[in-house]
């Protein structure tokens, strides 16, 4: 290639030669071309539905100077006749050439490509031009695509570092201007300094599969030598020497050199972008003033994943899409090996462990390591992990960037120590060493393992690897003597795999011992030794789903298998104790007022099948204790798209009107249905409850409603968002005594190219019956009277003042206060709104309202919304509607609605939604 870089215009002028060799077994008529920046083109593209998949606003906001492109220019071959070429609207970052004859195996051709790439901004995928008028850049040019007996690979850019190009030797020249400076990990040839405007450097690389490219002004990059490789890195801490820097990168290059093996290349990169792409998640990633970590343990910590990313990506010749749980298993595992080397004591919570006040919780107890079966295991009780040996462009972001990854390495460690003998880091090295010269495939790891290992290790591939089976032994049938003890083992879940049983006295282990189930009904008899417990998997070396269930006392007298400890807060799931977390509460309500409370859970970080929620407390104004509680039971389906059930029973007891309490029973049953791709975000509930509702007679309230009363409820809900379509549809039965309900809800949202919004909700609801004789259970045209005690209202009896401005989307929708506000026979609305300028919409609402003995009502109303944070904060400026210019009238802030939520929940939603 020869490159000319034009940072004003940030582009990219090439000249670039291809000599294609067809490696395969077939014939070729094609060749397929990596265009990986071409993907940024657009709004349509692959990586573009990708970002909206994942809620991510910069790209679809993004001017079109923002976003990249490729332009071709000339495709001819050497005697300079044009290729035929075709990039389509699918694959827009792929381009297939068309030969003109056949291109038979072990032969070659050369093309010749003249091209423009226009670099993106930076801010999407931290690859690009930078603010300071430099670029960081990564998969940018043509490449050939990895092609094998099974074709060419076809991977479109999803911003997963996954590129599959075809191992390549490079010869490059790129001018840049003058007073820039240029880091790659390619080999330095030559450079040409003699223009005053511009340099020239020409650097080579033999057998990649990609390369590294940064301008600055400035030069970044501090180089370190090892004596077998150079190491160029800028990744940040001010507050270490560069002698200390370079102790810490010494020790991890010599020990990944020992433990993998050599580097196959001259020089690497570790840049402050690869480790911002892909960090190592956990407490190490907090502001250094408030770290529980050293600052040369964050660092050396930094530096090891990101080595090891970059370092195995340069080396191993797989197919990084397909088979990236082997990157992934490798990097866990050595990082694990060289903690447990280096790092032995070191604590998940890092200094925190060593402070009298975390003594009793049980995350302070956790060495650096075991946080990784934690991080798998939270999707795992969420039952959203995903099998290890699927295509990483499959895996929800959670699992892609962390639990998938930490479940790797925890697979490779568990087998490592059911092994024994270092045969896992044998077969490793004879992996690496295969790699530098052959292209490889999981195939070729899964024999050396299987060669290497004195036992059938099948179960590892087909259980640990393939599927997503989860393991859950316990004890049964325990007897002891004095010398021995007689247990049997309990597989709760039908999957077999081998696991370890210890003996403990006094918490010290006294025996370990590898069992290898094959059924139930198996006995064991072990040499006791003194142990006064018995554990299955104590240091947790299996991936194993429960670990509540894995250990028996041999004492004689024991009151409880587990007894009650008590937490403040939160803690994660302690296996030797029942946990009860407390926490104060605050809660406020227009009756209630302030109302301080206290919280009793045993909601641990990890979901658990039973939990409960008590929540005792005083409402300052009113003078009487209040609260609420909630027991749920949740069954999981691991291989139905009903992946869900969860029986519930709820209970509340506020204040509704100054002088009057309600007390609501809610028995429900929610079952809940997803796709089976799990990138998929639509969701299905299907709702069946029993609302009971208890209240007070108050002076204040005279509707002539029943206080008390009883309402079978039954929901269906179908969602499907992201952030450029978002679509719900509900439907809704009702039934009591003296009314039945049906009801339909269908909600629409689309952010259209020009980055404006249309919202879009219909809803058509109508009685079956109805003999009550008030407006108490009738459909609300601009806020319901939710007598099922469904919302959040912080004064919802008010009729005045500025608790009876909090708007709820639900039922009618509408925002101004028009007579009739109420339907006691059926309702139609249209409820829409446009995005003006960024937050700022118009809407409008328009329905037909109905009661008994009377015309269809038409209403509409209209206004300037401000959709600060969608369903979460928005103001509502009415304008015009049925009232006339409401505008112009006076109390006009009376007029004004408000939409707030507080609940932390609610709003961590927000923030979770782009990771699961």
């Amino acid at each position: 290639m020869e490159v000319a870089v034009n940072l004003e215009l940030k582009t990219l002028n090439v000249k670039q030669n291809i000599t294609f060799y067809n490696t395969s077994n077939d014939s070729i008529d094609c060749i397929v071309l990596n265009d990986w920046n071409n993907a940024f083109s657009n709004k349509n593209t692959p990586l573009a539905r990708r970002f909206s998949d994942e809620f991510y606003r910069g790209f679809h906001l993004a001017n079109a100077e923002e976003r990249g492109n490729t332009t071709i220019l000339n495709l001819v071959d050497s005697n300079d006749m044009a290729f035929e070429w075709i990039r389509t609207d699918k694959n827009p970052d792929l381009i297939l050439v068309k030969l003109k004859q056949k291109l038979a195996p072990d032969q070659k051709i050369d093309l010749h490509i003249t091209y423009i790439v226009k670099v993106p901004s930076d801010k999407f995928t931290r690859y690009g031009y930078d603010q300071n008028g430099g670029m960081n850049l990564k998969n940018w040019f043509l490449s050939p695509e990895r092609h094998d007996n099974n074709g060419f690979t076809l991977y479109n850019n999803f911003n997963l570092d996954d590129i599959a190009n075809a191992p390549t030797d490079y010869e490059i020249s790129i001018k840049i201007p003058k007073n820039y400076s240029i880091t790659t990990d390619l080999n330095s040839v030559s450079k040409d300094l003699t223009n005053p405007l511009s340099e020239v450097y020409s650097f080579s690389g033999s057998n990649r599969t990609d390369f590294n490219l940064f301008i600055e002004k400035e030069n970044s990059f501090k180089s370190y030598e090892n004596g077998s490789v150079e190491i160029l890195s800028n990744l940040k801490n001010k507050k270490l020497s560069e002698i200390q820097k370079a102790i810490i990168i010494n020790r991890v290059v010599t020990f990944a050199s020992a433990f993998i093996g050599k580097y196959p290349h001259e020089k690497i990169t570790i840049s402050q972008t690869d480790y911002d792409r892909n960090p190592f998640y956990g407490l190490n990633q907090l502001p250094s003033f408030i770290s529980p970590f050293s600052d040369e343990f964050v660092f050396e910590i930094t530096f090891l994943k990101t080595y090891l990313n970059n370092y195995l990506k340069n080396s191993l010749r797989l197919d990084p899409r397909k088979d990236n749980w082997i990157y992934d298993g490798i990097q866990i595992y050595t990082m694990m090996k060289y903690m447990e080397e280096n790092h032995s004591d070191q604590k998940m919570l890092g200094s925190l462990s060593n402070m009298k006040l975390f003594k009793s919780y049980n995350i302070t107890n956790l060495t650096f390591n075991e946080q990784y079966s934690y991080y798998y295991m939270l999707m795992a009780r969420k039952n959203l992990d995903q099998p290890l040996g699927d295509p990483k462009n499959s895996l929800i972001k959670f699992n892609e960037q962390i639990a998938s990854k930490y479940r790797a390495g925890l697979s490779l460690s568990y087998l490592d120590d059911y092994l024994n003998h270092d045969i896992v880091p044998k077969s490793v090295q004879e992996f690496y060493e295969l790699n530098k010269h052959q292209q490889t495939e999981r195939a070729d790891f899964e024999k050396i393992l299987t060669k290497n290992s004195p036992k059938d290790i099948n179960w590892f591939f087909k259980t640990i690897i393939d599927s997503r089976d989860i393991i859950d032994y316990k004890f049964s049938n325990v007897s002891r003597t004095k010398d021995s003890v007689q247990f049997s083992i309990t597989n709760k879940t039908g999957v077999f795999t081998p696991i370890p049983v210890y003996g403990l006295k006094n918490n010290e282990v006294v025996f370990k011992t590898w069992i290898e189930p094959k059924s139930n009904d198996s006995v064991y008899v072990f040499d006791r030794k003194n142990a006064d417990k018995i554990v299955l998997n104590y240091d947790n070396e299996v991936p194993e789903f429960n670990l509540r269930n894995n250990w028996k006392s041999l004492k004689s007298l024991v009151i409880t298998n587990r007894p009650i400890k008590f937490n403040f807060a939160k803690d994660l799931e302690d296996p030797f104790y029942n946990q009860i977390l407390y926490i104060p509460t605050l809660t406020y309500n227009y009756y209630d007022g302030f109302t301080p409370g206290m919280r009793f859970h045993n909601k641990t970080i990890l979901d658990k099948p039973f939990t409960f929620d008590i929540n005792p407390a005083y409402s300052l104004k009113a003078g009487t204790l209040s609260g609420s509680s909630s027991f749920a039971l949740n069954h999981n389906y691991r291989n139905s798209t009903l992946y869900n059930v969860r029986y519930s029973i709820s209970q509340n007891y506020y204040h509704y009107a100054p002088d009057a309490t309600y007390l609501r029973l809610n028995p429900m049953v929610q079952f809940r249905i997803r796709e089976e791709n799990l990138r998929d975000n639509r969701k299905q509930l299907i709702l069946l409850r029993q609302v009971i509702v208890n209240r007070e007679e108050s002076e204040f309230i005279t509707d002539n409603s029943k206080p008390n009363y009883s309402v079978f409820n039954a929901r269906y809900m179908n969602t499907k968002t992201e952030l450029v379509n978002h679509f719900n549809f509900m439907t809704d039965v009702q039934f009591s005594g003296d009314f039945g309900k049906l009801a339909g809800e269908v909600e629409y949202r689309r952010l259209f190219e020009n980055n404006n919004k249309l919202n879009l909700r219909l809803y058509a609801a109508s009685f079956l019956y109805n003999r009550t004789n008030s407006d108490y259970f009738s459909f609300g045209l601009d806020r319901p009277t939710d007598y099922l005690f469904d919302y959040n209202f912080l004064g919802r009896s008010e009729s005045t003042g500025i608790f009876s401005q909090q708007y709820v989307i639900a039922e009618g929708g509408f925002k101004s206060k028009i007579e009739p506000r109420y339907a006691n026979q059926w309702m139609t609305t249209l409820n829409a709104s446009y995005s003006l300028w960024n937050w700022i919409e118009a809407y409008g609402d328009v329905g037909f309202l109905k009661n008994k003995h009377q015309k269809a009502d038409f209403a509409y109303d209209s206004g300037i919304r401000l959709n600060l944070v969608p369903d979460y904060f928005e103001l509502y400026f009415p304008v015009y509607s049925n009232n006339g210019w409401e505008i112009s009238q006076p109390k006009y802030n009376e007029k004004i609605r408000f939409v707030v939520t507080f609940a932390p929940k609610t709003l961590v939603t927000l923030f979770t939604r782009k990771w699961f």
